[in-house]
């Protein structure tokens, strides 16, 4: 039979991998200045992701992948101007891909910070 001591101890370290579990951070990408329908610059607010490309609204798939630049900037430069709203996915660097649906809204604008449903 286990001692209290080790049930006690076991209590302790779910307790403490459920919370582990918990901290995660709302995911947001805020739209960067100099923006506009063709050129598009985000920030999002985790340094956790790459792979960052971008399916326009009533597109079949992610045709845009976004450059990354040196201050945790993704940049796409377009000859056409995008068809918003625009969705975004992207590679999480603890594993696996996830999508944002219609982040970016027609009507955005620069500066602007744009929610997400996800968590990272």
């Amino acid at each position: 039979m286990a001692s209290r001591s080790s049930i006690l101890l076991a209590m302790v370290m779910l307790a403490a991998l459920f919370a582990v579990g918990l901290c995660t951070t709302p995911l947001t990408f805020q739209v960067g200045k100099g923006s506009k329908p063709g050129h598009l610059i985000l920030t999002p607010n985790v340094a956790t992701i790459s792979d960052v490309e971008i399916k326009e609204h009533g597109g079949d798939d992610f045709s845009f992948t976004l450059k990354e630049g040196p201050t945790g900037t993704w940049t796409l430069d377009t000859k056409a101007p995008l068809k918003y709203p625009l969705c975004i996915r992207f590679a999480v660097k603890s594993g696996g891909y996830r999508i944002a649906d219609d982040v970016i809204p027609a009507d955005f604008k620069a500066g602007t910070t744009y929610k997400t449903t996800l968590s990272i």
